[in-house]
């Protein structure tokens, strides 16, 4: 009893530091922003509204038009990072743990260098890349005869969004795919050499024994996806300002609180609105991450080995 109570207390002892810090850092803001979003400034100074400030986010055309907007567009930069940079990071980290291909540490690296690029940096090489006037984009596509296919993709409403997110998908896909890499090389030895003993190899391989094993991995990846497209904000802002151009087809929840809490222009700030919006997106990540723990981490346990 006296040895439990031990462990317990040096497991406190060491952990309290990083608590701390945790709390600091993270939960007094989160239970400041909570409480500045039920209160509202007056002509009597700072008033406690309660909900009031949400009706008005949610049922004010004045607010709930932007929000909505800026709510769809960060579902579908959501999407796109789904669709299209899990997938892929997958197959890459598929090919790249093939014990006969030579160099794979070479590409894993190439991969994964955007990941530590600055948004400033990636954002801004991007739109001089895609720009109509001085970009090499043009060049490139007129060296394959396929420059009749570019565009200015950056300043179309209907291709802007996506265009962004397909920047994010290069940035970042070396991260689904080092974990995925990861979690293919956990898999026991014993159930490799019993596929292929079976005569199972290949890509039959892949699709029947190693994927199941991986999916744990991937709902990881999957809801770490969904949490970071909706805190997004750093590439929109680099390349389409604060207003989110052209005409707030790139506005998401992060560049729209921003110029509420903040203000831009002529736009005056308002903390107790901008608090409202980060309540919200926090409620949605919370809604978000709550269905992945309760509806499908369950069903994926029985596939971990």
């Amino acid at each position: 009893m006296a040895q439990r109570k031990a462990f317990r207390w040096h497991i406190a002892v060491f952990l309290a530091p990083a608590v701390l810090v945790y709390t600091a850092i993270m939960i007094v803001p989160l239970f400041g922003t909570l409480n500045l979003s039920l209160f509202n400034t007056g002509e009597e100074g700072r008033v406690f509204v309660g909900l009031r400030n949400f009706a008005t986010l949610f049922g004010d055309p004045r607010w709930s038009a932007s929000f909505w907007n800026a709510l769809g567009n960060n579902a579908w930069f959501f999407l796109v990072h789904m669709l299209v940079q899990n997938p892929v990071g997958v197959a890459l980290a598929a090919l790249l743990s093939s014990p006969r291909l030579r160099g794979a540490a070479l590409y894993r690296t190439a991969i994964f260098i955007p990941t530590i690029l600055s948004f400033v940096i990636v954002g801004f090489v991007w739109k001089l890349i895609l720009s109509p006037i001085w970009g090499i984009a043009p060049g490139m596509l007129d060296a394959v005869g396929l420059k009749s296919l570019f565009a200015p993709w950056l300043g179309r409403e209907g291709t802007a969004l996506t265009t962004l997110a397909l920047i994010s998908v290069w940035q970042f896909v070396g991260i689904p795919m080092m974990l995925i890499y990861a979690a293919l090389l956990s898999i026991p030895d014993e159930v490799i050499e019993a596929a292929e003993i079976d005569g199972v190899t290949g890509w039959s391989q892949f699709w029947k024994i190693k994927l199941p094993l991986i999916l744990p991995s991937i709902g990881i990846i999957s809801i770490l996806t969904f949490v970071g497209n909706f805190n997004a904000f750093d590439l929109i802002y680099v390349t389409q300002g604060a207003l989110a151009g052209p005409n707030f087809s790139t506005d998401i929840l992060g560049t729209f609180l921003y110029r509420t809490f903040f203000g831009f222009q002529l736009q005056i700030g308002d903390p107790h609105m901008g608090a409202t919006i980060a309540t919200a997106m926090f409620g949605i990540i919370l809604l978000g991450v709550g269905f992945y723990l309760f509806a499908i981490q369950r069903r994926l346990r029985r596939y971990q080995f």
